[in-house]
């Protein structure tokens, strides 16, 4: 008989799906998630390490932080890892056409509101065929950067005429996710229940990245909105 996928081995262990379960829901940084789980440092660092040689985890330098850094799941490698293991035990688990987007309100926030929180937003919009209403802030606002109007462009998404907005501007709105995609912003808005530790975009090929992961983040927020979880 041959040995459980890899997957399995790796997220059978209790602590290292609790890990992988917190990680689903917003990046963590090691002493968050030594909170969440109850246990000490030294063994949610053994653990981590073993979700990241796994290559389901990924660590990323804070940039309010230099000293710390944030915990990523990467749910595209888990979301392939999963269906080959259902594959390997039964063809008939392949994956399945998903259903229709349900509705919802989400908020991104960065702190300038000029290119991470501005791409999510019409990412959003697109992805879900208008299904969602998104809306994006930035702590310290200012004008839209050129790189993210490209890029966008690139996509077939026009948001040159977006205009940077205030967190205050939303004030009393209420949203089913509220998400910030900046370190820095993520410390002075604890309205933001979801982080996504995405770095801020320089030169062209950071503007790709970043449109890049926003895509497949929000492929999966899409769909935990759609399933009713509290996931994003």
């Amino acid at each position: 008989m041959s040995a459980p996928p890899r997957f399995l081995q790796l997220a059978g262990h209790p602590l290292r799906w609790r890990l992988l379960s917190e990680l689903a829901r917003s990046d963590l940084r090691v002493g968050e998630l030594c909170a969440l789980a109850g246990e000490r440092q030294n063994l949610v660092s053994y653990h981590l390490r073993q979700l990241r040689d796994g290559g389901l985890v990924t660590a990323r330098r804070s940039s309010a932080d230099g000293r710390d850094s944030y915990y990523v799941l990467d749910l595209e490698r888990c979301r392939e890892a999963l269906a080959r293991a259902g594959v390997a035990l039964h063809p008939g688990l392949a994956t399945r056409t998903p259903a229709p987007v349900v509705s919802a309100r989400v908020l991104f926030l960065c702190t300038g509101n000029s290119a991470r929180s501005q791409m999510a937003e019409a990412l959003c919009e697109h992805l879900s065929r208008g299904a969602i209403q998104a809306a994006s802030a930035g702590s310290h606002p200012k004008p839209l950067h050129p790189g993210a109007v490209r890029v966008m462009r690139a996509r077939g998404i026009d948001i040159a005429g977006r205009r940077s907005k205030p967190l205050d501007e939303f004030a009393g709105v209420r949203f089913d996710r509220v998400i910030s995609l900046c370190d820095r912003v993520r410390e002075v808005c604890p309205e933001a229940e979801v982080h996504w530790s995405v770095p801020e975009p320089g030169d062209d090929a950071a503007f790709e990245a970043v449109a890049v992961e926003l895509e497949t983040r929000i492929g999966f927020l899409i769909e935990a909105i759609n399933a009713g979880g509290t996931h994003a």
